[in-house]
């Protein structure tokens, strides 16, 4: 039997989550750059008792919170999403419990037993997101299918999205009808994949 990928995708408003960091060394700013990358916007804070100085400047740059400490239970209060980073497995083990227990979500960086979601590849064109996972098995595989995308998707995707939502909104009547007439205006983008591939 072919393993499969059971995750399910979703895309959040980091701007109205809260979302820690534990740790400060290369991984935690890897997280950080990927995270600003994505949503400038998100909410961020960190705890470590030491941070890099490109993690500073960003930091800076996204006003990201600093917390100069050690991880403690108490950290993870008002926080929605978490990522541990830590280099002392224990301590990584330990968020994962605490997170358990409080019902937060957690990603225990390299170490998929211990993640309740994945931060995989993605590209972001204007409006247009795509994020791709490997189900934990592979962040290199994700980085090229990213790589990939990023210059398949042309760069005007957004300028369509954009002319595409304004011709929603003036399509006139059911939400039925609508979805009808979105779908055969649509169709031409993948009709023109299929030729392309022949």
């Amino acid at each position: 039997m072919v393993e499969r990928n059971n995750l399910y995708p979703i895309f959040l408003k980091t701007s109205e989550l809260s979302i820690l960091i534990i740790g400060g060394g290369s991984v935690a700013h890897e997280k950080l750059t990927f995270l600003t990358k994505s949503s400038p916007d998100a909410n961020i804070t960190m705890v470590s008792p030491f941070f890099k100085v490109e993690t500073k400047v960003l930091a800076k740059k996204y006003n990201v919170e600093l917390v100069a400490d050690t991880y403690q239970e108490k950290h993870l209060k008002g926080k929605h999403i978490v990522v541990a980073t830590t280099n002392i497995p224990e301590v990584n083990i330990q968020v994962f419990q605490d997170c358990r227990k409080l019902d937060k979500l957690v990603n225990v960086a390299d170490n998929p037993p211990y993640c309740d979601f994945y931060m995989g590849g993605i590209v972001t064109k204007g409006n247009v997101k795509v994020a791709i996972s490997t189900n934990g098995k592979s962040p290199t595989t994700a980085k090229r299918l990213r790589q990939f995308f990023e210059d398949v998707i042309p760069d005007n995707i957004d300028q369509m999205v954009q002319s595409l939502n304004m011709y929603r909104k003036s399509i006139k009547g059911n939400f039925e009808a609508k979805v009808d007439r979105m779908n055969e205006v649509t169709k031409v983008l993948v009709d023109t994949a299929d030729e392309n591939q022949e």
